[in-house]
C-alpha cells in the first residue's frame, strides 16, 4: 500500500492498494486519516434492454454503508458519484454497454464523499477504462469561527456550520462537482474551491507516484 504525508496542505494522511479484488475488472481501497473506503468496478458489460443507451455506456453507483441497508444519504452521494463518473468517463466508446461501481465503507471518520472520489478514481484507472481526465475529492468544513478545515474528521464536520465537497479534476483543476450542506457566504464558497484546488495538486501528485511505483515493479 502507497502511504503519502500530506500536511504541507492540511490534509490527513492518505493511502491507496489497486487490483486487490480479484473478481471485478478493477479495484482499489483508498484511506484518508481513519477514513477507509474501497471500491470495485465491472465492465463493460451486456445491459439490461431498459437501461440500454444506443450512444453511450450506462454507468450504475452502488453505496454500501458499513453496517444496515443504503438510506436517503447514500442515494444522494451515488447521485455525486455518478454526475462526477460520467463527466470524467469516455462512455461514448462503450455505447449499449453497463458500467457499474460498488463502493464499500469500511470506517467513516469523516470526508467520506472525498474519499469515495478518490478510490473510485484509482479503480476506474485499474480497470484501463478510458477517461479525458482524472478526478480527486477534497472536503472543506467551516467551523463557528469562521476558520476552513481542510479534510475534516468525523468530530469536526458535526462541530461546523457548513461542509463541502469538490471533485476537482486533473487537468484545470476546475470544479466538476460541488455538494454542500450549512449556511456560508458567496466568499467562504470561493476560498473553500481555491484552497481544494490547491489540495488536489497533493493528491494527483500521489496518483501520479502511486502509479509509477506499482508499474516500476512489475516491468
Amino acid at each position: 500500500m502507497e502511504v503519502c504525508d500530506s500536511s504541507s496542505v492540511s490534509l490527513r494522511e492518505f493511502g491507496c492498494e489497486q487490483s486487490l479484488l480479484s473478481r471485478p475488472d478493477g479495484s482499489a481501497s483508498f484511506i484518508q486519516g481513519d477514513t477507509s473506503v474501497m471500491a470495485g468496478v465491472y465492465g463493460p458489460a451486456e445491459v439490461k434492454v431498459s437501461k440500454e443507451i444506443y450512444d453511450r455506456a450506462t454507468l450504475e453507483v452502488l453505496i454500501q454503508p458499513k453496517v444496515g441497508l443504503p438510506s436517503v444519504r447514500e442515494r444522494s452521494q451515488e447521485q455525486c458519484m455518478r454526475e462526477t463518473c460520467e463527466a470524467s468517463l469516455l462512455s461514448s466508446l462503450h455505447p449499449r454497454s453497463s458500467l457499474t461501481l460498488i463502493l464499500q465503507v469500511l470506517h467513516d471518520d469523516g470526508s467520506l464523499l472525498s474519499c469515495f472520489l478518490n478510490v473510485a478514481c484509482m479503480a476506474l484507472m485499474d480497470a484501463g477504462l478510458p477517461m479525458s481526465c482524472l478526478f480527486c475529492g477534497v472536503t472543506c468544513a467551516i467551523d463557528s469561527e469562521g476558520q476552513i478545515i481542510t479534510d475534516p474528521t468525523a468530530a469536526q464536520e458535526k462541530e461546523s456550520r457548513a461542509l463541502m465537497t469538490f471533485a476537482i479534476d486533473s487537468t484545470d483543476h476546475r470544479v466538476m462537482m460541488s455538494s454542500t450542506k450549512g449556511s456560508f457566504s458567496i466568499h467562504e464558497l470561493q476560498q473553500c474551491i481555491a484552497i481544494s484546488q490547491k489540495a488536489s495538486e497533493k493528491i494527483f501528485q500521489f496518483y501520479r507516484d502511486s502509479v509509477r511505483r506499482r508499474y516500476s515493479k512489475t516491468l
